[in-house]
């Protein structure tokens, strides 16, 4: 059966998430809607695929069809989440015994919300992580009531192609949001103080940055195919009396592990709060 798909925001994950499905062959292009906030967005969303597909703005009266979609893709920012307003005719529900399928993407906005805001929909909540747009990301989705199993597989298809999936329960969302969504955020900021102290060491700039990546990048190989626990790890590099535990030393001395947990715990509490 063929399928149609709105997408309402195409941001930059959006177009990714869209841009996988048309290589895939999931949706035929003249079977897609995208639906941006203003005119001039148009023209840069387009500039991202090699496939042409309807791109309105949300004033267009185009747009309204999009709520005629079996499915859609619901990618605004948060805050615009007000102004968006289900226009579902019964055509859709009659040509089927299930709803139609709403994928939501925004950060913080709960399963109960979505199901008020739209009612005739079979919702899911998504959280996807930013190294999806290299085809690395880890995405955490739960389920609303009403969706099928055959929908459950259809956006399980919308994932797997840039990411892992883990299905959780709703509750479980924000701790993965605080760990995997902002968790990039964290690694930069270390990736980048690791590499300031390279260059106050002596090291060039740029042979820095690419060192601190490189091991960074090794580090997690390593733990991943020796299956071993980070503890081991640092034990194995951390000789008696050696470089590397006296500058752990100097970490624990200054906070550094208690301040990661917290940033975890503190991202989750205001995903909670942003909710």
């Amino acid at each position: 059966m063929t399928l149609s798909l709105g997408v309402i925001g195409l941001g930059r994950m959006a177009q990714l998430i869209l841009r996988s499905l048309f290589e895939a062959g999931q949706f035929k292009s003249e079977d897609v809607i995208g639906v941006v906030g203003h005119p001039r967005s148009i023209k840069s969303a387009a500039k991202y695929f090699s496939t042409n597909f309807d791109i309105v703005d949300a004033k267009d009266s185009k747009a309204t069809q999009v709520w005629d979609l079996p499915v859609k893709l619901l990618a605004v920012k948060p805050q615009q989440l007000s102004q968006i307003k289900e226009n579902c005719t019964s055509l859709i529900q009659s040509a089927s015994d299930q709803k139609p399928l709403l994928i939501s993407i925004l950060a913080g906005v709960k399963l109960d919300r979505l199901q008020t805001l739209f009612p005739s929909h079979a919702c899911v909540r998504a959280v996807p992580n930013t190294p999806a747009l290299v085809g690395s990301g880890v995405t955490g989705l739960a389920w609303g009531d009403d969706v099928s199993a055959n929908q459950q597989k259809l956006v399980l298809e919308f994932f797997h192609p840039i990411s892992k999936v883990y299905e959780l329960p709703e509750e479980q969302l924000d701790a993965f949001l605080a760990l995997t969504s902002s968790g990039p955020a964290y690694l930069a900021l270390v990736s980048e103080a690791l590499a300031d102290g390279a260059v106050a060491a002596g090291l060039p700039r740029n042979l820095s940055n690419t060192l601190t990546h490189a091991t960074i990048e090794g580090t997690v190989r390593l733990l991943k195919e020796k299956e071993l626990h980070p503890g081991q790890l640092k034990d194995m590099v951390a000789s008696p009396a050696g470089t590397t535990i006296r500058a752990l030393r100097h970490l624990e001395k200054e906070g550094v592990r208690s301040a990661l947990i917290e940033a975890v715990v503190l991202a989750a509490k205001r995903s909670r709060e942003l909710s």
